[in-house]
């Protein structure tokens, strides 16, 4: 009777797998599963919201922050031993010393990695995997892809997920039980640290499939690149210098500043009155104008606000 049923169930997953790929008419470049992969990603969002998400509430509930925070180093140290051997496996010697450094220090120090006192020590911590390994060796990312239970992926790193598994210290722990114990552990923690990301997801996004996906191919992008990805934000490393401004009071020049030695400033000869027109009574002084006229700042400076007491600049 069981059997029974979950042949059915595979049937009723399977023929809502092909009706789902049949409903994306102009999928995206990277994502010509789209289709298939939607109905992945209801798939796990419904396990998501009524299977691991309420466990790991109650997680949250009964277990004390300190608690949490050594799980989490835990794993993390754990995780410090796969990141290390894709370093190494990349070339990349020096991360890879310092993540075998982190491990020795953390197990050592930090009681079986309970705490990261490598952290303390200024060694900084690295992301890595086999799928980043694939790809620093050139192989194509392929397709946009989301694996039941596992989430969003591609195919080189659903490939990378079985090298990540045999690099995993846990995978070898000993019995079987205890093993598939620690992993599902390290999953309720982990999506218990992830509770606050996914609530503003959920409120902020339109579209939380298309977000997911752009957020992880984004960051895939990133870590291959070693962090010299362009992410498409405008570049402000070189943006123009501020503007310098004079203090202007009335259309006065501002005072000179003291020059170094105690000498006293140069004051400016003041310029010679211009000669009266033609037909004018010399000595008669023309008549002062209502408002002083506004100075004029070089185009393409910012232009502060007047205030009391002063005339508004006048770009010319």
């Amino acid at each position: 009777m069981k059997t029974t049923r979950l042949r059915v169930a595979a049937l009723a997953l399977a023929a809502a797998t092909l009706a789902g790929c049949a409903t994306v008419q102009n999928p995206t470049k990277e994502d010509p599963l789209e289709g298939f992969n939607r109905t992945i990603f209801t798939f796990n969002d419904t396990v998501d919201k009524y299977a691991v998400k309420p466990v790991a509430k109650g997680y949250v509930f009964v277990t004390p922050q300190p608690v949490r925070d050594s799980v989490t180093n835990f794993f993390s140290n754990i995780g410090d031993v796969y990141i290390a051997a894709n370093n190494l496996l990349q070339l990349k010697i020096a991360d890879g010393v310092s993540d075998i450094m982190r491990i020795v220090i953390n197990t050592i120090f930090g009681v079986g990695g309970l705490f990261d006192v490598a952290t303390i020590a200024k060694l900084p911590k690295h992301d890595n995997d086999f799928g980043l390994t694939l790809g620093h060796y050139g192989v194509p990312a392929g397709p946009y892809l989301v694996l039941p239970l596992f989430g969003p992926s591609t195919v080189r790193d659903g490939v990378g997920i079985v090298g990540n598994y045999f690099i995993n210290p846990l995978t070898y722990v000993k019995p079987d039980s205890v093993s598939w114990a620690l992993y599902g552990l390290n999953l309720i923690n982990t999506r218990a640290n992830l509770l606050n990301a996914s609530d503003v997801l959920e409120g902020a996004a339109l579209d939380k499939y298309s977000f997911v996906r752009n957020a992880y191919l984004q960051r895939r992008r990133y870590l291959l690149s070693d962090g010299s990805a362009s992410t498409g934000l405008p570049d402000y490393g070189s943006e123009a210098p501020l503007p310098k401004y004079e203090d202007v009071d009335g259309g006065a020049a501002a005072t000179p500043a003291p020059v170094p030695g105690g000498a006293a400033p140069a004051t400016p000869a003041p310029a010679s009155a211009p000669e009266p027109a033609s037909g004018a009574t010399p000595g008669a002084a023309e008549p002062a104008s209502s408002t002083p006229a506004p100075p004029t700042v070089p185009a393409g400076q910012i232009v502060p606000p007047a205030h009391f007491g002063y005339p508004s600049l006048k770009l010319r």
